[in-house]
């Protein structure tokens, strides 16, 4: 689906974390909507590089890509010299940053901010140096413990929602300090086509889609049907991003369903998809105290000033994604 009417014939497109599960799709999304944009990939791709927690540093990879014709370049946003290179010789009319250390998990406190924080102002530097407008990740993960999902009412508990936190706050000044448009924009639960290769930090849609598939009983923390959270289909973030290129107003702004759902009705409705008729297995939740049970976005703002309007409930948005999750299973899992 075309989000916007405007041509972008002639205009050039930098994608941080293209490699990415949202920076690919969105890439995507230009390339057969907008063919005559010059889209730009920036990532570090993954290497055997991992952090502390085991996990990979970087989640990008090129099977994201396959049958993107636009540029690509492999290369470390906190890379000073590679910054003053896209300064210099390019020309960008819009920035979409998704580059991040993005594992809710990861310990290294100096890499976080130093990724995701301090290499967000200087590309923030180089949006303004080239007039080019910024649409950027931030996260609902800024909310922590917080009851109240609305923009206001941050209370990170983790070093990750900090870091989304302080780059909303540098966003905020370059707001009143510049002439360019910024939106950042707080993802809630996100689920859809090329996550697969984020690992165990892909979505639970994906790994109960395979957990089924492969015969087993899906695992869920005891208690399943009252954690909720809001799930977002992918389509829905593009949507988003996509308006954010031309917002009535610069702001940060919660992209959500608006609505709260549970990990049961995501087994339920995978069940109902799949055809299967597996038994749950509950385990004891070993979060209890730093987990989340309960999300919902406060998307008035984000109606209001992008014209955004969630199009997939979860039972659509599972169902549009099985088929994808199922060529996923047969390509990369059973292999």
């Amino acid at each position: 689906m075309r989000y916007i009417e405007e041509d972008l014939k002639d205009k050039t497109i930098l994608i941080t974390g293209g490699a990415g599960f949202i920076g690919s799709n969105l890439a995507f999304y230009f390339q057969e909507n907008h063919p005559d944009a010059h889209v730009v990939i920036l990532d570090s791709f993954r290497s055997g590089e991992t952090l502390s927690n085991g996990n990979l540093k970087s989640f990008g990879h090129f099977k994201n890509l396959l049958g993107f014709g636009g540029e690509v370049i492999s290369g470390d946003i906190n890379d000073k010299d590679l910054l003053l290179d896209l300064e210099v010789n390019y020309k960008f009319d819009y920035i979409f940053h998704e580059a991040a250390i993005s594992d809710t998990t990861a310990l290294e406190q100096d890499l976080m901010i130093k990724t995701n924080v301090n290499a967000f102002k200087d590309l923030l530097d180089l949006a303004v140096a080239h007039d080019a407008n910024m649409i950027y990740a931030s996260s609902a993960a800024t909310y922590g413990g917080s009851d109240t999902f609305k923009v206001g009412h941050e209370e990170p508990n983790n070093v990750y929602g900090f870091s989304k936190v302080m780059m909303d706050n540098i966003a905020y000044d370059y707001m009143k300090n510049s002439d360019i448009s910024i939106v950042g924009l707080r993802y809630f639960n996100v689920y859809g086509a090329r996550e697969y290769f984020k690992n165990t930090t892909a979505s639970m849609v994906l790994q109960f889609g395979h957990q089924l598939l492969a015969g087993k009983n899906p695992r869920l923390f005891e208690g399943s049907d009252k954690i909720l959270r809001d799930f977002i289909y992918i389509e829905d973030i593009i949507q988003a991003n996509i308006k954010a290129m031309a917002p009535k107003k610069s702001g940060v702004y919660n992209v959500g369903t608006g609505k709260a759902r549970s990990f049961q009705d995501i087994v339920n409705i995978l069940q109902k998809e799949l055809g299967t008729s597996a038994t749950c297995e509950y385990m004891p939740n070993p979060y209890v105290g730093s987990y989340q049970f309960f999300t919902q976005a406060d998307i008035e703002d984000t109606k209001e000033f992008l014209d955004y309007s969630p199009a997939y409930e979860m039972e659509e948005g599972i169902k549009a994604y099985v088929p994808e999750i199922k060529r996923i299973y047969e390509t990369e899992v059973k292999k």
